[in-house]
């Protein structure tokens, strides 16, 4: 491995963490640790993402490589607005949080991991999904400006998945400590994970009528 694929693969480590804070990422997973109990459950929340994030870019990446093939633009336009539909939808959920959900207090045994736990993680993987799905198309251009083999294009791409995972994973602690805080402050906990819900739900919105509207998909749609 020549010094300057190291180089490359470097860039490729900071482009992912620089990938990881971009207004819809944050937004999405925002809207987990606005429900996390504990600072850790926020951390891994941005782990897990961050896998699911990798692993589609990874698959699909790959694929469109060997075949040297690339995902029409109209797709592309359309994978990127399911991203906000999804950012729609996670807003709408956070917002009516409190409606569903009984305010009591638990008591577990020391070492118990509450089912909500593994939800999230699960919700996490999941959205990380979506997103790398939705950038997968600009991955493949990125990667093939960038090296020259698909062996180097795989290892390439897996450090830009654990850039994204070593940036989640920094936001998604800092996203987590206002609602830490606030936990034990009902009407203050609410508050903040409602405010996190609009802001979900308003930017769901305007990306997809930006999409949709400003840069013309549904009228690819009606074509």
């Amino acid at each position: 491995m020549d010094v300057s694929f190291i180089s490359v693969l470097a860039l490729g480590f900071v482009l992912g963490i620089k990938h990881a804070i971009e207004p819809d990422h944050i937004i999405a997973v925002s809207t987990i640790a606005s429900r996390s109990k504990k600072l850790s459950q926020s951390s891994l929340a941005g782990v897990f993402w961050g896998i699911g994030h990798t692993a589609t870019l990874f698959i699909v990446g790959i694929c469109l490589l060997i075949i040297k093939g690339e995902i029409p633009e109209k797709w592309a336009m359309s994978l990127e607005f399911l991203v906000g539909i999804m950012l729609v939808y996670l807003g709408i959920t956070t917002l009516t949080a409190f409606k569903r959900v009984r305010i009591h207090h638990h008591y577990h045994e020391p070492g118990h991991k509450h089912p909500s736990e593994n939800y999230s993680y699960i919700k996490s993987v999941c959205i990380g999904l979506v997103h790398g799905l939705a950038g997968s198309g600009a991955m493949v251009l990125l990667t093939m400006s960038t090296v020259k083999s698909v062996f180097e294009s795989a290892i390439y791409i897996l450090i830009f998945g654990i850039g994204t995972i070593f940036g989640m994973l920094f936001f998604t602690t800092i996203l987590g400590i206002p609602f830490i805080i606030s936990a034990k402050r009902v009407e203050a906990n609410k508050t903040l994970t409602q405010i996190t819900g609009a802001i979900s739900t308003v930017f769901g919105i305007y990306y997809m009528y930006n999409l949709g509207i400003g840069e013309g998909l549904f009228k690819m749609w009606l074509q």
